[in-house]
């Protein structure tokens, strides 16, 4: 029965072929967060395996045309999964409906038919290799590691929701994260996922079978002896989260302004609960100052009498910065260090933006026909050159990652004196309540694991949160919760391959799969020859 049903998968043509190629790509999305359903993998990419198996043309076309009907096929399952995985992206637009409601359809299905191409890329290179039994399996996890580590950086890049996340569910389950890194782990997590695909090859079945489950017992057993070894002191500063869950609607609302400031401002002040200590950091999350702080003395003096001796405040700000004369005003997405008697001690500001969020590329071009950044400022926001760490108390340094940077394994890097934690601010009210901001937070959750730091999330709306340098959450506020979080920090943990996470581990694996899925494809071309 189960044979016969491969045997008709693989003999789909048209659209019956690319119809389920999105279905699965649909099914697969469901492993990631908020669901983390991450079974339905087992179930998707063994079906794209059979689907490529009869993603074949007629024996006379040529080498390129003989690729495209599995370039449609990874085409089709990449629009599936990205369209399930990031419709949520759509609701931004709707914060703005007036100007932006024309752009709903092309975030909702523009974005992933874009990235869908990052797939039908990982079904041609696999084909290229493409053998019966395990070899193929080898060929597909190749592919999706070589299209996750271009979409990493292509086009500045937006690695959100790779693969490799489907299998870093809870804590557990991120500590092989450390030894492989997110890379490495999407070409290991799509082997693994597709491994049951052999099940109908004449070769190789005990073999895939033995290969899947030691790379899941190593991933889960590495998980326990790591936790169940784990040695955090709590040795670190005292620190409050201030989550005010603001609508995105007033942000930027000139007669609300007041009103929000003061709310982070009587939030700051709260006396801790019964058994907490007094915070020496409090965090507010990105763009929670609703002035430009270095244009509104008055609201640094309001800092000030709501911040009690010693303590520092890290808040979310716009930096406007004048370079004189006849040029425009430059405008930063910034973390300000502020002290207890007002005075701004330290600023970082982002690195990576968000395109058409805070800047639109092309602009000469696409500013002509009406196309805008969705946080509008005059010429958008400006990027800093590097990242550097921001010295919050003395002796205590953070680097700060600021909303969509946290899910950039390979920009860790950083100037300045070594961090003691990441702090990443964010505004999530941008996305409602749907799967996004689950997502953002799971994706920030692995940095903490990699780098061996602990991390504290401040954002507006949730889900803001104290994670260990193991992934696991210390204390947290529910999405739209209203509320701040007091925490001591715990303090850093050494990494087997020093600072951060290189992409040697990920050349490593990749070389070792390219070998595996050649040498089956090559001992299958002489069988044939």
């Amino acid at each position: 029965m189960i044979r016969g049903l491969i045997d008709r998968i693989v003999l789909l043509s048209g659209w019956r072929r690319w119809g389920l190629a999105f279905l699965m790509g649909a099914l697969a999305s469901f492993a990631l967060p908020p669901y983390d359903f991450f079974a339905v993998a087992f179930v998707a990419f063994p079906v794209l395996v059979w689907l490529l198996d009869g993603a074949v043309d007629n024996a006379g076309s040529g080498p390129i045309r003989r690729l495209v009907p599995a370039a449609i096929v990874g085409w089709w399952f990449g629009f599936g999964y990205f369209v399930f995985g990031l419709w949520w992206i759509g609701n931004a637009l709707l914060v703005d409906a007036a100007n932006f409601a024309w752009a709903i359809p092309l975030a909702i299905f523009g974005l992933p038919a874009f990235l869908a191409f990052f797939y039908a890329f990982a079904a041609v290179i696999a084909r290229l290799i493409w053998s019966d039994g395990i070899g193929r399996i080898f060929a597909l996890g190749l592919g999706f590691g070589l299209a996750e580590w271009l979409r990493s950086f292509v086009l500045t890049g937006f690695p959100w929701n790779a693969i490799g996340y489907a299998a870093m569910p809870i804590p557990v389950l991120m500590q092989s994260s450390i030894i492989v890194g997110l890379l490495a782990m999407n070409i290991l997590a799509v082997i693994v996922f597709a491994m049951p695909a052999v099940y109908n090859a004449k070769q190789g079945r005990i073999a895939g079978l033995a290969v899947a489950l030691i790379l899941i017992i190593a991933h889960v057993g590495f998980g326990v002896f790591r936790l169940s070894t784990a040695d955090i002191k709590l040795d670190g500063p005292h620190i409050r989260i201030v989550q005010p869950s603001i609508s995105q609607d007033l942000k930027w609302d000139a007669e609300a302004r007041r009103g929000i400031f003061d709310k982070y401002l009587a939030m700051t002040a709260e006396e801790p609960a019964e058994g907490k200590v007094k915070p020496q950091i409090i965090v507010w999350p990105e763009t929670a100052v609703p002035y430009i702080l270095t244009k509104t003395p008055e609201a640094l003096q309001a800092i000030a009498d709501n911040l009690a001796d010693g303590q520092t405040l890290l808040a979310g700000a716009i930096r406007m910065e004048e370079p004189g004369g006849a040029e425009e005003p430059l405008y930063y997405n910034t973390i300000y260090t502020i002290d207890s008697s007002g005075e701004i001690t330290g600023a970082a500001d982002k690195v990576h933006l968000v395109p058409f969020g805070e800047y639109v590329p092309l602009e000469s071009i696409l500013r002509k026909i009406g196309i805008s950044e969705v946080v509008e400022l005059p010429g958008g926001f400006s990027a800093a050159s590097v990242r550097r760490s921001l010295e919050v108390i003395s002796g205590f340094s953070v680097l700060p990652l600021i909303c969509y940077e946290a899910i950039f394994p390979g920009e860790m890097f950083y100037q300045g004196a070594a961090a003691n934690a990441i702090v990443n601010v964010t505004n999530d009210a941008w996305y409602g309540d749907t799967p996004g901001p689950y997502q953002h937070f799971r994706q920030a959750q692995l940095r903490a694991v990699e780098q061996g730091l602990p991390m504290v999330r401040a954002a507006n709306n949730g889900l803001s949160g104290v994670v260990d340098p193991y992934g696991r959450i210390i204390d947290a506020l529910a999405l739209n919760g209203v509320g701040v979080i007091d925490a001591q920090l715990p303090g850093r943990v050494e990494l087997p391959w020093g600072e951060g996470v290189h992409t040697v581990q990920f050349l490593v694996v990749l070389i070792m799969v390219l070998i595996v899925a050649l040498g089956y494809f090559l001992r299958g071309r002489r069988r044939v020859g």
